[in-house]
């Protein structure tokens, strides 16, 4: 070397020495760690089947919906002033909640919460047996 060697005295306090704390840190700052964190598993998404018959059963629907929880709303089996009370019932939480509304065959209704997708595919797309 050209110059005389650095000593002691002129290092002290240019450079921080952190010991290695474990293998799965970094060594730069305490709370920095080199690995990222296990992320809690992602729930299953689900829908609920409701096959109402009575108008007491509609409080169920609006009730899954304001958890977020997409609801197959079947009115098939209901009579017909029934499924009327119902629809207008749940046409009322879908609005109030900012959800969606789709037919997906008569009498049957997909109660999207807001945020959710609903794709049509092509027509033809899904082969029937």
């Amino acid at each position: 070397m050209n110059g005389p060697d650095a000593t002691d005295e002129q290092w002290e306090g240019l450079a921080e020495v952190v010991p290695l704390r474990s293998s799965s840190e970094w060594p730069s700052w305490s709370d920095h760690r080199a690995l990222p964190e296990e992320e809690p598993a992602e729930e299953p998404r689900r829908f609920i089947v409701i096959r109402v018959q009575t108008f007491a059963d509609a409080r169920e629907v609006a009730e899954y919906l304001m958890t977020q929880i997409p609801v197959l709303l079947d009115l098939s089996s209901a009579d017909t002033d029934v499924a009327k009370r119902i629809l207008d019932f749940s046409s009322g939480v879908v609005f109030g909640l900012g959800s969606g509304m789709h037919r997906v065959d008569t009498n049957v209704f997909l109660l999207a919460p807001a945020g959710t997708e609903v794709a049509e595919a092509a027509t033809g797309a899904v082969p029937r047996s």
